[in-house]
This record gives C-alpha cells, structure tokens and sequence, in this order.
C-alpha cells in the first residue's frame, strides 16, 4: 500500500504529514521555526529557515514509513510573499507574512484612488495589507524593499518556494488557490491580470506559471530526504486545502479551522459569485479535468492568537491547553467581552485601524471570566462571518465541519452550536489541511478514483447540537464591544 505525503507550511512551523489510501494517517513530524517583528506591526519570515524545516520534517517523517510514497502534495500559508534569484535559489528579501500591516497606508491610497472596484470585481479580495500584492511592491520598491528586479527574480507565495526547492529549480509555479490571494490573478478568466500587475507595477517576468491544484508540477530530485522522481502532484492554500479536507464538495458545505485566526470558507459552486460585502471570494481549488470550484471566504485574523497572548502577554495561563478547563469555572463570562482586533479585524469587518477592546470589566471579574470572554469571542467572530455568507450566498449553512487546535475544546464548540442553531461536527482527523493537499496529490496519481471516493474517508469525532437561541442578548452585546474597537487608531 503506498502512501501520499503532504508538507504543511504554516505560519509558525512546518508539518510533514502522510496519509494511507485508506485515508488514514500513518505519520507525521513538526517543527517551528523563526518569527521576526523587525518594527510594530512588520512581521516576517525567513524563507530558508522554512525550507530547512521542510527538510528535517521530512527527514523525520520518511524514517517512520515503510510503505512507497506515490505522490507528495503542499499546503502553505497562502499570502505570505517569498522573493528570490532564480539562478542562485537564495531569498532577496525576508518573506513579509500575511500578518504585516506595513502596506496599510498603500492600501488607503488605492482605495481612495477609486481602485476599490476594479480589484473586487478582479480579484474577489479587498483593498488590505493582508494579500501579496501591496507587500511585493513594497518588496520592489527603491523606498521600500529595494530589491532590483532582474532576469532571474522570481516572486512566490510560499507553496512556488517549497516546489523551486523540491524541483531543484526546474519548476516555478502555483496553482489558482494561491494565486487567487496574491491580488494579482484575474478570479474570472483564471489567469494573471495585467491591470492589477500594473496597478502594483509587479512585472509579469516575475510571477510563477499557474497549474491545476490537483495535477503533476513536477518530481524531486537528488539530495532530498525522500527518493528522486516521486511526483509532486497537489497544492493549494491552507484554507482551501482544508476545505478539501473537510470533504466539502458540494455547494453550501462549509468549514472553520480555529488556528492563529480563524477561517470559515464555504464551497460556492463551479461559477465565480459575484463580489459581497465584507467577504472574499476565492477560487477554492481546479482539478485536473479543469474543473474549478469557488469559496466564500471570512478571514478572522486572531482567535488561537488570543490564547498564545494570555499565556506570554498576561500569564493568565502556563499552557495553552488550559483555556478549556480555566474558561469551564465559570458559567458565563459576567458581562465581559472581548474583542482581539490585535492586527485591526478582518470579515465582515475589513478595519486595519480597529484594537483590541476588553469592555464589561468589574471588580469581580477575574481568571476564568476572561479566559471565557476570549473563547466565546471566538464563536461570536464566527457567527459574524457565518451569517453573512449565508446571506450573501443564498445558501444557509446545515451544519460546519471544524479543526484546527482550538476545535478540542468542547466548551467552544458547544457555544459555537449555541450561536449558530447549526451541528457543529469535529473532524476525526484534525490535519485536514495536511489532508487536502494529500488528496489532491493522490487524486492526481490516481491513487483515489474521485471526490466521491475521498467523502466516504471523512468522518467526525464528536458532534455539538444546538441548544435554545431564545436569548440572543449576548450576542448584541458582542456587537456593541465591536463598535467600540473599529476605527480605534490612525496608524
């Protein structure tokens, strides 16, 4: 029996994952690797530091399997820009991460500029640092990054460095999950756009070829910790590629991984909708028959993030897997919200200059009470972003798949049931980012036959069901906290 290894390249560490044709997982190995803050609000990344942990993941992985690997797939953390020299495979620049703000101001100006429409039209996305475009030429930018554009310069979302490396150079290229973040790439014709590379003067010289996300990009070479010649036949973004792992082939089926932040996406149908307020419109993932399928997209930019900053910020907790039972001490939160606009907020609101608020504060709150107040702000973000898309889509949710490290608490999940008046069902494999990008390696290899194949796989661990919604003051409340965090800061 072979087996279908995913690389996993997030934003804090790197996991190699592989995957039986049974679908179930027969290894995995981690590592993290550097963050760097060089000013407030810059956040980046080193890209040989990542691909060095590409390689002891795999190292690592490949000696704990007996079974052949017929096909590797990747998943990345999709807007995070990797700027480097094609003929000596060294980065020009640190990769500016999906977090940098730097590009805010840049942002503003198009937006005033009267650009807004031609990107949501083009892109599905938003004027916001968040996407690849405003950060790559910042990059290029004789003010900016500085790096001169040559015959060799190559840009790429992280999945194109990982493929340059593991092709030994032979392969640059993407596929349209990726390209779609990039604000670059045309969502309509699935092409790149030459009005929105002029509007950033990226020149097209530097941008990857856009290939199917499930279909053969190339192979490997010598020298890498997995044999020569195993096919690299799967990618697409984090997001998307859990989406696929979640097995939400058919329109109306929708996802919530709870990670550093939070993203719901909803499969959309093989017809690009139409641009809606406050959401992104994204192409989810194209198979190697050429059929494509759209997502609707609400990115909520901190919610594990939050945890993280009450364990280092606050020492509220010693570890994060505390939240759960500390947040359990109390039954309600006492009145307290708590908004992590830590990086402005993100869907449906799409305000950089929002803050962090903490509102309902009295003298008997304590511990548990904001450890609650920061678990049930992530159900409320969700909800937001839920509503919404069903709103916008037409299509009401029936029930959301979840994962990602938040998704163990069962206090969060029963809350988010609770908000939503929907099942909320935990994936029995929780790496289903890792998963996707293995099936659409493996579909490609023909080591399933088809997404039909790949739902039967799923399955879930656990299932919240809805109780009451009659009192909704909790969640009206959650909406005064926000309106009290937008628009906090000019910088």
């Amino acid at each position: 029996m072979a087996v279908v290894v995913s690389i996993d390249a997030g934003t804090t560490g790197v996991r190699s994952f592989a995957v039986n044709e049974s679908g179930v997982p027969v290894g995995r190995a981690y590592r993290e690797f550097p963050q760097y803050f060089p000013s407030p609000g810059w956040v980046e990344h080193d890209a040989v530091e990542i691909w060095d942990a590409v390689v002891a993941t795999l190292a690592e992985l490949v000696e704990g399997l007996d079974e052949p690997i017929a096909a590797i797939g990747i998943t990345d953390q999709r807007e995070t820009v990797v700027v480097w020299d094609r003929s000596t495979g060294q980065p020009l620049h640190r990769a500016i991460v999906w977090q940098d703000r730097r590009t805010a101001n840049r942002c503003d100006e198009l937006a005033a500029a009267g650009h807004l429409d031609l990107v949501r039209s083009t892109s599905g996305l938003v004027l916001d640092p968040y996407f690849s475009s405003s950060s790559l030429e910042w990059i290029l930018r004789p003010d900016g990054g500085g790096v001169e554009v040559g015959p060799n310069t190559a840009f790429g979302t992280v999945d194109s460095w990982l493929m340059w490396n593991l092709t030994g150079g032979a392969v640059h290229a993407t596929e349209p999950s990726n390209a779609s973040r990039t604000m670059l790439y045309d969502i309509n014709t699935l092409s790149w756009s030459s009005e929105l590379t002029d509007l950033f003067s990226i020149p097209e010289s530097v941008l990857p070829e856009v290939m199917p996300s499930s279909g053969r990009f190339g192979v490997t070479v010598d020298s890498l910790p997995v044999p020569a010649g195993i096919p690299i036949s799967g990618a697409a973004g984090d997001q998307q590629a859990a989406l696929f792992g979640q097995a939400c082939f058919s329109p109306g089926m929708a996802k919530n991984t709870y990670g550093t932040g939070s993203f719901v996406l909803m499969n959309a149908g093989t017809t690009c909708p139409p641009p809606v307020e406050g959401l992104l419109t994204t192409v989810g993932w194209t198979l190697a028959d050429g059929t494509t399928s759209y997502a609707l997209e609400g990115a909520i930019f901190v919610t594990g993030a939050a945890i993280q900053w009450l364990r280092d910020g606050l020492g509220i907790i010693e570890d994060a897997a505390e939240i759960g039972p500390l947040a359990a001490e109390c039954e309600t939160t006492g009145g307290v919200y708590f908004v992590p606009a830590f990086t402005g907020l993100g869907s449906p609101w799409w305000d950089p200059y929002a803050r962090g608020t903490i509102t309902g504060l009295t003298r008997g709150t304590g511990r548990p009470e904001i450890a609650r107040a920061v678990v049930e702000s992530m159900a409320y973000q969700s909800r937001d972003v839920i509503e919404a898309m069903s709103a916008a889509s037409g299509h009401e949710v029936a029930d959301l798949r979840v994962d990602g490290g938040a998704s163990v608490m069962d206090l969060l999940l029963q809350f988010q049931s609770d908000q939503l008046g929907v099942n909320v069902m935990r994936a029995a494999v929780q790496e289903t980012t890792a998963l996707g990008s293995a099936y659409l390696a493996g579909l490609a290899e023909g080591v399933w036959s088809s997404t039909d194949e790949l739902a039967t796989h799923w399955s879930a661990e656990a299932t919240f069901n809805p109780a009451d919604r009659s009192d909704d003051e909790g969640y009206r409340n959650w909406k005064r906290a926000v309106e009290r965090s937008l628009a906090w800061t000019e910088e």
